[in-house]
C-alpha cells in the first residue's frame, strides 16, 4: 500500500496542471535532470509574483522552464522574466516550453554563469521585484547577497532546497555544497535587511521580503 505523505495528500486536492506535466515529461525525454520545484511550491511562485505585482522577475537556474512557467503565470501586464542558466540546451528546452504554454514573450534567457550576468545586472542599474533561486548549491549565499542588492523595496527572494533532502541536518555531511546551503538559510533567517521565513516542506523553500 502506498504511503500518503502531506505533500501528496495536499497536491491529491489540486486539479493536474496539463502544462507543467508535459514540461515534466519533455524534461524526462530529454535526459535531464529531474529537479524542478514541487508542484505546491510553483504554485506558490506564481500567487507570490500576482500578489506583489511583479513586472521585472529574475531566475537563477532555468532547468525545463517549470518554474519560469510559473513565475510568467504571475507577472503584470507588460512584465517580464530574465532566466539565468549555465546550459544552452537546458535554455532552449525551457523557451520551447513556455512558448507551448503562450509565455515565451515573456522571458529571456541569458547563458553562462550566473554571478557575472548578475554583476553585469548590477552595474547596469537594473532592480527587480522578485527573485528565484534554484541553480549550484555552492553559490547560493552569493546569489542571495546580490539578489539584494538587486531589489527593489518589498522584492521578494524565494530559494528552493533548503533542506538539501535532509542533508542539512546531518551534522555528517560537510560538502562545500552543504555548508553553502547551510550559510544561505542562516543568512536568511537572521540579516537585518530581511523580512523572512523557511517552509519545511517538500525540499524546503526559503522566502525573504527586501526591507
Amino acid at each position: 500500500m502506498e504511503t500518503i505523505t502531506a505533500e501528496s495528500y495536499m497536491e491529491g486536492l489540486y486539479a493536474e496542471d496539463t502544462v507543467l506535466e508535459r514540461v515534466k515529461e519533455v524534461i524526462r525525454t530529454q535526459n535531464m535532470p529531474e529537479i524542478s520545484i514541487a508542484p505546491g511550491y510553483g504554485r506558490l511562485l506564481t500567487m507570490l509574483v500576482t500578489m506583489i505585482g511583479a513586472t521585472k522577475v529574475l531566475e537563477i537556474g532555468a532547468l525545463g522552464g517549470y518554474s519560469g512557467i510559473c513565475l510568467a503565470r504571475g507577472l503584470k501586464e507588460g512584465g517580464k522574466l530574465i532566466s539565468l542558466e549555465l546550459k544552452q540546451e537546458f535554455a532552449d528546452v525551457a523557451k520551447q516550453n513556455l512558448t507551448e504554454a503562450g509565455l515565451g514573450e515573456l522571458v529571456e534567457y541569458r547563458i553562462g554563469e550566473a554571478l557575472i550576468h548578475l554583476n553585469e545586472l548590477l552595474e547596469q542599474g537594473e532592480r527587480f521585484d522578485f527573485f528565484f533561486i534554484d541553480a549550484d548549491k555552492v553559490n547560493y549565499p552569493i546569489y542571495l547577497e546580490l539578489a539584494i542588492k538587486l531589489a527593489n523595496p518589498g522584492a521578494i527572494i524565494a530559494g528552493d532546497n533548503t533542506l538539501m533532502r535532509g542533508k542539512v541536518v546531518d551534522a555528517n555531511q560537510t560538502k562545500a555544497a552543504v555548508q553553502a546551503m547551510r550559510t544561505f538559510n542562516q543568512l536568511v533567517a537572521t540579516d537585518p535587511r530581511l523580512e523572512s521565513t523557511i517552509l519545511p516542506a517538500y525540499d524546503g523553500l526559503a522566502l525573504a521580503r527586501v526591507k
